[in-house]
């Protein structure tokens, strides 16, 4: 009986997980003071580098670990999930200008950080400010498309040390996507996969190569009552897992 009722799971994930859901004020405003909080908790830092907060943490990024742990909030927001994470690479023998010559190639993207960006543009730049389009794939039991924007600032803090910002304007859940019948849904409806996506990245030149770190945060739609334990994993292995291919992808894409 047991194995039985096993086949018949994945057939109510899709179900579930499919259903309509709207991005309310409430929980967006709830997910844009979390956000400021990091911001202010960032600007304090004693280190520039997260990763010398933690003792040895630096030598097993620069020995080759691809460092990724979640962040949990203390308190979720009301109708939603917030997704925290932070990562770490080295990429040795590379200096920060050429990893930002990577990183800000945005019409490249699709290339570096291939399938989850299917497609990528720069729309606009002005020095170190962009406004950029990704449209990206995001797999896990099911398959989601979609269709952002997002603004990006960098900033030089010294020579070997820089910093950015990147908040997302748009994402919108694609339908039919490539084919006569695509359909870009409105912001803040849909499945609610992903509904905002920020993240707070330090670039600094050091032992031979340059540290790369990323703070990643989103917000998606909360769980149906009665199927976290099945469905939360899904929902929140997808931006640990997106958070570890960009890295590894950086990595890979900058090293000389």
């Amino acid at each position: 009986m047991k194995s039985r009722m096993l086949r018949f799971i994945p057939l109510f994930f899709p179900a579930a997980l499919l259903s309509a859901a709207t991005l309310e004020p409430a929980t967006d405003r709830f997910y844009l003071n979390y956000l400021q909080s990091i911001e202010k908790r960032m600007e304090k830092r004693p280190q520039f580098l997260l990763i010398d907060q933690v003792s040895g943490l630096r030598q097993r990024v620069k020995g080759g670990e691809l460092f990724a742990e979640e962040r949990r909030p203390q308190s979720e927001p009301p109708g939603g999930l917030i997704h925290h994470y932070e990562g770490a690479v080295f990429i040795p023998n590379a200096t920060v200008s050429q990893v930002l010559e990577v990183v800000q190639n945005y019409d490249n993207h699709k290339r570096y950080y291939a399938p989850e960006v299917m497609d990528s543009k720069t729309i606009q730049r002005d020095g170190s400010d962009f406004r950029i389009r990704l449209r990206l794939l995001k797999k896990k039991v099911i398959t989601v498309v979609l269709e952002t924007e997002h603004k990006v600032r960098y900033k030089q803090v010294d020579p070997q040390k820089w910093e950015s910002v990147s908040r997302s304007t748009k994402i919108s859940e694609v339908e039919h996507a490539g084919s006569p019948r695509e359909e870009q849904q409105a912001p803040g409806t849909g499945h609610g996969f992903v509904w905002r996506l920020d993240s707070f990245w330090r670039f600094q030149e050091a032992d031979g190569g340059t540290y790369v770190e990323c703070t990643s945060v989103s917000l998606s739609r909360d769980i149906p009552f009665g199927m976290g334990r099945m469905i939360r994993p899904i929902i929140a292995d997808l931006p640990f897992e997106s958070l570890r291919g960009v890295l590894a992808n950086t990595r890979k894409a900058a090293k000389p």
